[in-house]
């Protein structure tokens, strides 16, 4: 069960890839067409707003059709066969499925507490999905539908039908059983959409009010479960659904940037729900302090090499929000000091949020400056000011700590055994590394994703030992057949791997951001 969770995990993000750079042309836009921070240049009548507005008006695509991308993008990850078409199958299932609710509820829509000749605007219980006016069911109906479109059509795309109804083969049966089956769905969703959208009113009010324990509770759980790959399923619900805000707080936030940038009020005072945003304080203020620690902890000899490994993995974290790179350095050689390190990332969240801070502040820099730094400075500086103290005062706490911890308990963080970095290999080991050359003949003139995609094929024991693959943000995730024949982490490590988390037969590969095309090419290896 958790195998199949972690892999619904990693084919979420299949989509939401796609939302954090047009996230940050949006910002880039919105500070653009804004006259508190360009001046006259942004006002509505001249071409330099009106450009900017065009380039708006193209890059919100994602974010007005959440539920599209969710239920044509979701069964990639999932389906075991025939990618392209499930695809078509899912929006084909999904689209006649809002028809059929839509029309259920223009006609019976009182007999469910909703009128249908409302608005279709935020808080009115419909909304307009692909030209459809349906019922607002969010990701979580485009989930539903995507999840039971897999089923159909790992079970019924290759079934044979009797020639003479030959028609109705592969993709074409899918999309009638799914058709049938979404007039069911449809109806299930008309009974009890509604009564879920008042549990989730109380459940919004529940969260914006629990305050800073809150904040602390969600922020511990996203920094614990991300070893286990499960961390998107708690945070994608508030960033992309409904649990605090109608559409998420992602797009919640853009949609208001403007607005917030002219107000003189507190960002806690107008969006007191983005507290649910801030976790990602650990990337900018806590990246640099860890790496600093494992550094002053090696050994001297070995500190060269070891800033050569930091210092990259700061980095990414500071800039571009990657922090599995460096969390990884020290997860599996000492797990109390990454619970540690949680307990820590908890405690800096909640700091912010108790000094009044608010905003989305769930990646780097580059994202801070673009969502929030820039657009808001004029109005909102001292609480941007004050997240910079407390930011610096906390990247002192995280060197103490890690830097006391490791030395009083002898933690073999990297750098600290006697020989460094360096592994032995059995004969094994040498002789499929061998033939892994041997075999890619013409490696020279590949692409760096398709020879790491080899490698890590001969390294999980080839294509007959694979039983499933997909990936996540920064992992390969692969299920094989028989842990036997797959090599040691060192192995991995060698071909270019940031590390390997073992889940009995499911193998996480950590790529990093190249992991898509990564596994792309592994698809076209098996």
């Amino acid at each position: 069960m958790k195998e199949k969770i972690q892999k619904f995990g990693g084919a979420m993000f299949t989509p939401v890839m796609l939302f954090s750079f047009s996230g940050i042309i949006l910002a880039l836009t919105i500070i653009f067409m804004n006259p508190m921070i360009m001046g006259p240049l942004a006002q509505p009548d001249t071409g330099w707003y009106k450009f900017w507005d065009i380039v708006s008006s193209g890059f919100w695509t994602v974010f007005n059709n959440l539920e599209l991308l969710f239920v044509i993008a979701l069964p990639i990850g999932l389906a075991k066969k025939s990618l392209a078409r499930i695809s078509m199958e899912s929006f084909v299932i999904y689209t006649s499925f809002n028809y059929f609710t839509g029309s259920i509820l223009k006609y019976f829509g009182k007999s469910f507490g909703i009128n249908y000749n409302h608005e279709a605007v935020p808080g009115s219980g419909m909304k307009m999905i692909g030209g459809i006016k349906t019922l607002d069911t969010g990701i979580v109906g485009a989930i539903i539908v995507a999840l039971m479109v897999v089923y159909i059509h790992d079970h019924y795309f290759d079934k044979k039908v009797p020639d003479w109804l030959a028609m109705f083969n592969g993709s074409s049966l899918v999309v009638f059983i799914g058709m049938l089956a979404s007039i069911i769905l449809a109806v299930i969703f008309c009974l009890i959409w509604p009564l879920f959208q008042q549990g989730m009113a109380y459940t919004q009010s529940f969260f914006v009010h629990s305050g800073g324990f809150g904040i602390w509770c969600y922020s511990l759980l996203e920094r614990l479960l991300l070893p286990t790959g499960l961390h998107h399923l708690l945070t994608q619900p508030f960033s992309y659904g409904p649990v605090i805000v109608d559409n998420g707080l992602t797009t919640y936030w853009l949609n208001h940037l403007v607005k917030f940038s002219k107000s003189t009020q507190s960002l806690a005072q107008l969006a007191p729900g983005m507290g649910f945003k801030l976790y990602g304080q650990n990337k900018v203020f806590a990246a640099p302090a860890v790496a600093a620690a494992l550094y002053m902890t090696a050994k001297p000899k070995n500190r060269k090499k070891i800033a050569a490994i930091v210092i990259p993995a700061a980095l990414s974290a500071v800039v571009g929000g990657i922090t599995e790179p460096l969390e990884f350095t020290f997860l599996f050689v000492a797990p109390v000091l990454y619970v540690i390190y949680a307990v820590l990332c908890a405690t800096l969240t909640t700091a912010m949020y108790l000094i009044g801070l608010r905003g989305d502040f769930t990646s780097g820099i580059i994202t801070w400056l673009a969502k929030d730094w820039i657009p808001l400075w004029p109005n909102h500086y001292k609480e941007f000011l004050a997240q910079i103290a407390m930011g610096l005062l906390f990247t002192v706490i995280f060197f103490v700590v890690f830097y006391f911890v490791i030395k009083k308990f002898d933690f073999q963080t990297p750098g600290r055994q006697d020989d460094g970095e360096n592994k032995l290999y059995t004969k094994k080991d040498y002789q499929a590394k061998k033939k892994a050359s041997a075999d890619d003949v013409s490696a020279s003139t590949r692409n760096s994703f398709q020879r790491q995609a080899q490698a890590c094929l001969e390294g999980l024991g080839g294509p007959e030992n694979i039983v499933s693959v997909t990936n996540c943000a920064t992992r390969l995730r692969v299920t094989v057949q028989d842990l036997e024949p797959v090599l040691p982490d060192a192995y991995f490590m060698e071909q270019g791997a940031l590390g390997v988390v073992h889940k009995q037969k499911n193998i996480q590969v950590i790529i990093g951001v190249s992991v898509p095309q990564v596994k792309d090419e592994f698809d076209k290896l098996l």
